[in-house]
């Protein structure tokens, strides 16, 4: 696929620098990176929403369910209509329904009359409008870059995501509340999106090929088909299903409480926790974009989920925030940095027709436990306590990312797939 009409012909750029000679890609990542920082504001400002409402971690927890449910029920549909429709037109769509659905939050809020049902419904509009976006995206990418440039294009995905998502977009929320409210800080959120939005608008349309003449639940079936006869991506996606119901609920859940009964701290401390993980995961991200995949990618990016997500257990055990900063900032690192391998392998290894679908089957098999682990992240940090569920969290998935190596035998697959040469025009 030739990158689109925006290419220049500059080839000396370093490698992580190289998708950014097309102008449509250019337009693309700023959208993203707007989206992503209106996402990490609205991340923190919810939090303290709830807190505002009188809530606390059971409240929460019912909040990021509505968020998830709404994913995980959209989540299918979005990928059947990133490989039949524009995917620049589906993307505009998702910003359009974020903004005002942000916007609609934070003029509850300002004017006093929000309650937790109104922020949990539209939670749940804003994770279905989510579910469209990235099988949307993932789908695009190889349409505006050649196949060499896209660990780049994913490891630039992977920087901004932490540094917009877990690290700036805190930080401003975090100010933003301390300083005002939490109604000002999804405000902001809302004009983000909005910016995100007339990003898109601005980028040159990419040809793509028409949805065939099959029905939506036939092309649904051939991903589902895909996906259970190809092993590395079964095993990946098993293993992710468990890692996600261990992980998801109690990071996203218990990690502000504990910030808060542990280290005494407030949004401002949260949000600095938070941007350690943002800022590893920048580093992480930038690590793997300046090399080629490497040779053993499967066992890498496995070991890589499953144990670095360790240092969760010190976040359990200590009552000092620069150590959960630090121990945020490794798992950062080591997460981005598997996850831009597995972005670029799904682009490199699944046909391109089948790419969306099998992005939507991606974000919805590993997260199909996420509502379950969001629900019950809360009530059972209160019942056994915050540092044993992070210990619990921190240890498992070492053992679980080893059982998906050995039982699919990944290993030989990596070698009989090799994505570590140049690939082909």
């Amino acid at each position: 696929m030739r990158p689109d009409d925006g290419t220049t012909a500059v080839r000396a750029l370093p490698r992580p620098l190289r998708p950014f000679r097309s102008r449509g890609y250019r337009l693309l990542v700023a959208s993203m990176a707007l989206s992503l920082l209106g996402s990490g504001v609205w991340m923190v400002a919810v939090v303290y929403q709830v807190i505002a409402l009188g809530g606390g971690p059971t409240e929460l927890s019912t909040v990021a369910t509505a968020f998830s449910v709404g994913l995980l029920s959209s989540v299918l549909i979005g990928g059947v209509a990133a490989d039949r429709l524009p995917k620049r037109a589906l993307m505009i769509g998702v910003e359009a329904v974020k903004t005002v659905g942000a916007g609609a939050v934070a003029v509850l809020g300002l004017t006093g009359a929000l309650q937790l049902w109104q922020l949990a419904a539209i939670s749940l509009v804003l994770g279905a409008a989510d579910a469209f976006f990235y099988p949307a995206y993932s789908a695009l990418l190889p349409r505006l870059l050649p196949a060499d440039d896209l660990l780049a294009a994913n490891g630039v995905e992977g920087a901004l995501r932490p540094i917009a998502q877990r690290a700036a977009g805190p930080a401003l929320a975090g100010l933003v509340v301390g300083a005002l409210l939490p109604a000002v800080a999804v405000l902001v959120a809302a004009g983000s999106y909005l910016l995100a939005m007339l990003a898109l608008l601005r980028m040159p349309p990419v040809a793509v090929e028409p949805g065939g003449g099959s029905s939506p639940l036939r092309d649904l079936t051939e991903g589902f088909a895909y996906l259970v006869r190809t092993g590395w991506l079964f095993a990946t996606l098993a293993f992710a299903t468990v890692y996600v119901l261990l992980i998801i609920g109690p990071i996203e859940v218990l990690l502000p409480f504990a910030v808060r009964d542990q280290a005494g701290g407030g949004p401002t401390e949260f949000a600095v926790v938070v941007a350690g993980y943002g800022i590893g995961g920048a580093v992480g991200s930038i690590l793997v974009s300046t090399m080629r995949l490497p040779r053993r990618y499967l066992t890498v990016m496995l070991l890589c989920w499953g144990a670095g997500v360790l240092p969760l257990a010190v976040i359990g055990a200590t009552d000092q925030l620069w150590l959960m900063v630090a121990a945020s900032a490794v798992v950062g690192i080591t997460d981005a940095a598997a996850t831009v391998i597995w972005g670029t392998l799904l682009q490199r290894r699944v046909p391109t027709r089948l790419l969306g679908r099998v992005s939507s089957l991606d974000f919805f098999v590993s997260l199909a436990f996420m509502p379950v682990s969001m629900a019950i992240a809360g009530p059972v940090g209160e019942v056994v306590g915050i540092p044993l569920v992070l210990l619990v969290i921190g240890v498992v998935p070492v053992f679980l990312a080893v059982i998906a190596l050995v039982a699919w035998r990944l290993p030989r697959d990596e070698i009989a797939h090799p994505l570590d040469a140049p690939a082909a025009p």
